[in-house]
């Protein structure tokens, strides 16, 4: 084949997918990283009450990008 011929790229589904793998390492982060951070700060039976904190803020972040998701697909369809 030669080298100026490539396949055609789907960009659109590349962003969709990018986005959801940003949008999972971010909660994982959120969650995971910020229970070790407490853990190492305040102790680790503080975790149980950090996460009380950090489980509805992961859950507020993925309700807004599911929102804005709807929004856009809702706004391509139209």
């Amino acid at each position: 084949m030669p080298k100026g011929l490539h396949k055609p790229t789907d960009l659109r589904a590349y962003r969709r997918q990018t986005e959801r793998r940003l949008v999972i390492a971010i909660v994982f982060m959120l969650i995971l990283v910020g229970s070790i951070v407490i853990g190492l700060v305040y102790g680790w039976p503080a975790v149980f009450t950090g996460l009380l904190c950090l489980l509805p803020g992961a859950g507020v972040f993925l309700l807004l990008w599911i929102v804005l998701t709807v929004i856009e697909r809702l706004g391509r369809d139209l």
